[in-house]
């Protein structure tokens, strides 16, 4: 019998509750108030990964990716000042893996970086909706009564079985690059292509 997706969502929590690197950055975030904000992508889906092949919670962790919203200022001047107020607030090392992107902004750039069109987004839950793989779009955000906020929008079965499939909603050139990094560090895992 598979866990149903409460359990998993209660497995997850406790993962990262048990992260104190990564409860230390939520808890600033949380400080930092910026609108519509998560932690989410590896910051979150390597601590599970970790957790379940035996590993260092922190291992082959590159960045702690802070998302937030705010559609009421797209200008590049408003995010580089939230850039700076999370670095200000940070100790190093953290001040600089602390990545802090507007997702009100990432059609703005995507493109041209990436060589794929990119829609306007509503909300930074909806970013995770266009991650390459349903094993990384996963988001966490620390509630000021302490209560710990998941965001997956495909659940969470995949992350848990150690399965790499690309996302149903959006196709990418990204997922066999993404895939391939995945695997290089966490060779348990299955690809589903």
């Amino acid at each position: 019998m598979s866990a149903s997706e409460a359990e998993l969502e209660q497995r997850l929590t406790d993962i990262l509750r048990a992260a104190p690197s990564l409860m230390g950055v939520m808890e600033t975030a949380r400080e930092l108030a910026l609108p519509d904000w998560m932690i989410f992508s590896g910051a979150i889906y390597q601590k599970a990964l970790n957790h379940l092949t035996g590993r260092d919670p922190d291992y082959g962790l590159k960045d702690y990716d802070l998302g937030y919203f705010d559609a009421a200022d797209l200008s590049w001047e408003a995010e580089d000042l939230a850039i700076r107020r999370a670095a200000a607030a940070y100790p190093p090392p953290l001040d600089a893996l602390v990545e802090v992107r507007n997702q009100a902004r990432v059609h703005l750039w995507f493109e041209d970086r990436f060589g794929e069109p990119y829609a306007p987004l509503t909300s930074s839950a909806e970013a995770l909706t266009r991650f390459t793989s349903t094993m990384f779009a996963v988001g966490a955000r620390l509630e000021r009564d302490g209560t710990l906020r998941l965001f997956a929008p495909f659940g969470l079965s995949d992350l848990f079985a150690l399965r790499l499939v690309p996302n149903p909603l959006r196709e990418t050139r990204g997922f066999a690059r993404t895939a391939a990094a995945a695997q290089a560090r966490w060779p348990e895992l299955t690809l589903q292509a």
